[in-house]
């Protein structure tokens, strides 16, 4: 089983439980519709990964830098910058054929993490930010979120059972893109303009 570290100490999910299109000018951007309820997708443990590849089996890899929240206890407890990586144009075809993303969302190596660390003790928004090659490329934080973390956590519990150690994918703000080789990708998480962790990638 894959892991995550949290306070340096290994973590071990069961599952990532993904909430898509819950920024606005993401959804736009890929020229999506608003949904009408929350769109939900799970990631299995093998999803997790320590590299960041631009292919998997041949096809191409888009980035998706969101805000990763560690379950326990009932609760959130930590949070880290996570990449949900996509097979944009399997993606693409799987939606238009209104099949399930899976093949597209959910293979091997598919979801990175940073470090996770403990959530502040703050009524601050939390955020996020990606940089890639020195370029800010996204930014967002909970504020621009259509569902909010404590919503998504409801809506979630009302058809799943989170065990300890879960991560629960929030979505991705505007500035998604293609995973080119030798990029160096920086993302970090943020909270009243300080930074909480980063994590720098160079993609493979």
């Amino acid at each position: 089983m894959n892991h995550v570290s949290l306070n340096k100490t290994a973590v071990t999910p069961s599952k990532i439980v993904c909430i898509g299109r819950n920024y606005v000018a993401h959804v736009h951007e890929l020229g999506n519709e608003i949904p009408d309820e929350m769109v939900i997708f799970v990631k299995p443990n093998s999803a997790i990964g320590n590299t960041l590849s631009s292919l998997h089996h041949g096809d191409e890899l888009h980035y998706e830098s969101e805000i990763a929240y560690l379950y326990q206890g009932g609760r959130f407890v930590a949070a880290a910058l996570g990449l949900d990586l996509t097979k944009r144009s399997v993606q693409s075809k799987l939606k238009a054929k209104s099949l399930p993303w899976e093949r597209s969302k959910a293979f091997d190596g598919s979801a990175v993490f940073s470090e996770f660390v403990p959530l502040p003790e703050s009524d601050f928004p939390l955020g996020l930010t990606l940089h890639i090659d020195g370029e800010l490329i996204q930014q967002g934080d909970t504020r621009l979120m259509m569902y909010k973390p404590e919503q998504i956590l409801k809506e979630i519990q009302t058809f799943i059972r989170l065990d300890d150690g879960d991560i629960v994918m929030t979505g991705t703000p505007a500035g998604v893109g293609k995973v080119n080789e030798g990029a160096v990708f920086v993302g970090a998480l943020v909270c009243n303009d300080q930074q909480l962790v980063s994590h720098c990638w160079i993609a493979s």
